[in-house]
């Protein structure tokens, strides 16, 4: 289990936010910083360098263990004589982006820009050209955002040792190098309004100096956002290739990163794109969450953006073009989950993106609020809306009006509300999912990808998950919870109590923290209605409680 990061609450942005930096406090600056990216929500990433002339990704020298000397024959062969800075900004906008986070440095150490500390870069090549400051130029005259990606690591620096056979670099001084391309950047191309950390794994945040490093890249650029991952938390989280299950605890800002295909960087032979469908779901999931979506594109070795790219993020452009008012600027939904879609909402609006339309009328559950209208962004047909035993039902066109995510925009009479309850499945059964709980406790929180699904950074034994649930049958119900454990962390007990009930359990290791194993723990006797489930550690004698997947209430004959 990763050592929990500190989290910045997202606070309610003021006038105050407005005052000269020197008169903010940290949250001021920080909410400051950051209101362009909450409003913008969707950029284009771009992975593009010497490796794409190789047509294998952007990791190909590393897999493929290519010589440095070998790879170094690429620099001199280097010439994109199709890159259109212009262009690529005019297809990031037409896409409904609002910024760019661009590749000044991948993990293989070359630029793609004009750095004073190398010669292993884009204007040492027949190109001659500072790539990063045509895309930044093209950026400033289109008034769209730009951030620099720069890896910490670097594959070809001779200073930088780590992962080299035999190898003894003199790390303080690569870190020196490291510092001093970043003063580059954050200095000779005017405002930039991002740095994206990568390549951090391998060494502390003390080694990479990192505290001083974003010190300085704050000082040269006061409003500049930064990522997570030079090792401290900053100012938003990085979710890679996934969706979390829902919002970050404590308003962590976060940002999925994704690839259209199976690559970030350029790959010749992978014809494996995402569909307009899935990039519009995948942006709305993420937009209902209350994320933001970098979606990756890998130009060609002479600098075109793919075809196929293009006409995807084209597909996802004209869907934008009608309902970008349900994602530009919104928050998270109040819904838990909901049967056919998603829910953004901005203010006194719902908009609920309703991807598989229904037969009949569109149930809305546990919404209390009152509607006051209800509109179809797509089309002018009317919306009725009315009262039901479970919230509300809404009844529009007898076809979708659109057939990849149809939104309805709700007004609704103050703050939203809505009563949640998980439901009793056909067959009896309850399943209480992890990204469905409320947590209570100031560590303990939701967290997907890597082949985890699970409440983790347990580790206060305070810190308590609940649900709620409704059963239309009663009886008798045996309880079976579902978790992972590592080595060195088992030995906790807890109690999963509903009501004045309880059963008991004791955390075994399960061999690692992502390696999930089920427990029955005995049966409880509930009666229809509605109810709450807690688990509640009562020791946690090393250090964590466990992962919990979920609990499963299965009735008994």
């Amino acid at each position: 289990m990763p050592r929990l990061n500190p989290l910045r609450p997202l606070l309610v942005l003021t006038l105050s936010a407005l005052l000269p930096a020197a008169a903010q406090t940290p949250d001021q600056a920080f909410l400051q910083r950051t209101q362009w990216w909450r409003e913008a929500k969707f950029g284009l990433f771009i992975h593009w360098g010497v490796y794409s002339m190789l047509g294998r990704g952007e990791w190909v020298m590393h897999n493929e263990k290519i010589p440095i000397p070998v790879y170094e024959k690429l620099q001199p062969r280097f010439n994109p004589v199709d890159f259109d800075a212009p262009e690529w900004v005019a297809i990031a906008k037409s896409a409904g982006m609002k910024y760019m986070t661009f590749t000044s440095k991948h993990h293989d150490g070359f630029c793609m820009f004009d750095s004073k500390l190398t010669t292993y870069d884009s204007m040492n090549t027949p190109a001659h050209r500072d790539f990063v400051k045509e895309l930044v130029d093209a950026c400033h005259a289109a008034d769209m955002k730009i951030c620099f990606y720069y890896s910490l690591l670097d594959w070809h620096h001779p200073e930088y040792a780590k992962g080299r056979p035999g190898g003894e670099g003199d790390f303080a001084k690569y870190v020196e190098y490291m510092h001093g391309q970043l003063r580059e950047l954050c200095t000779n191309y005017g405002k930039i309004d991002g740095i994206w950390f990568d390549g951090g794994w391998e060494h502390s945040a003390e080694e990479w100096r990192s505290k001083e490093l974003i010190a300085m890249i704050r000082r040269l650029q006061p409003h500049i956002m930064i990522n997570n991952r030079a090792k401290v938390p900053e100012d938003f989280d990085t979710p890679e290739q996934h969706v979390p299950g829902g919002a970050l605890a404590g308003g962590r800002l976060w940002e999925t990163c994704m690839t259209i295909n199976g690559h970030w960087g350029y790959a010749k032979n992978d014809y494996s794109h995402k569909s307009v469908r899935v990039l519009v779901h995948t942006l709305v999931d993420i937009m209902g969450k209350g994320g933001n979506f970098l979606l990756n594109v890998g130009p060609t070795p002479r600098g075109k953006i793919p075809q196929e790219d293009i006409a995807r993020l084209a597909g996802v452009g004209r869907w934008m073009a009608v309902n970008g008012e349900a994602i530009y600027g919104t928050t998270a939904g109040p819904f838990r989950v909901l049967p056919w879609g998603r829910c953004t909402r901005k203010g006194d609006t719902l908009y609920l993106h309703v991807f598989d339309w229904p037969a009949g009328p569109l149930e809305v559950p546990g919404l209390q609020n009152e509607i006051l209208s209800a509109r179809l962004l797509c089309s002018p047909e009317k919306v009725e809306f009315r009262r039901s035993a479970n919230g509300w039902t809404l009844r529009g066109p007898e076809f979708p009006p659109d057939e990849i995510d149809t939104v309805i925009a709700l007004k609704i009479r103050g703050e939203p509300r809505v009563e949640f309850h998980l439901e009793q499945a056909d067959d009896g059964t309850v399943t209480l999912p992890a990204r469905l709980a409320d947590v209570h406790g100031s560590h303990a929180r939701y967290e997907s990808g890597g082949g985890k699904d699970n409440i983790g950074y347990w580790v206060d034994q305070s810190d308590w998950v609940s649900w709620n649930l409704r059963l239309k049958a009663g009886g008798k119900f045996e309880v079976q919870v579902t978790y992972a454990c590592a080595p060195g962390s088992f030995g906790s007990k807890y109690d999963v109590v509903v009501g004045d009930q309880k059963v008991s359990g004791e955390v075994k290791s399960t061999g690692d923290w992502a390696k999930f194993t089920s427990v029955n723990l005995g049966t409880i006797e509930l009666t229809a209605g509605k109810h709450q489930l807690a688990v509640k550690p009562t020791s946690m004698p090393h250090g964590a409680v466990m992962n919990l997947q979920k609990v499963l209430l299965r009735p008994l004959k």
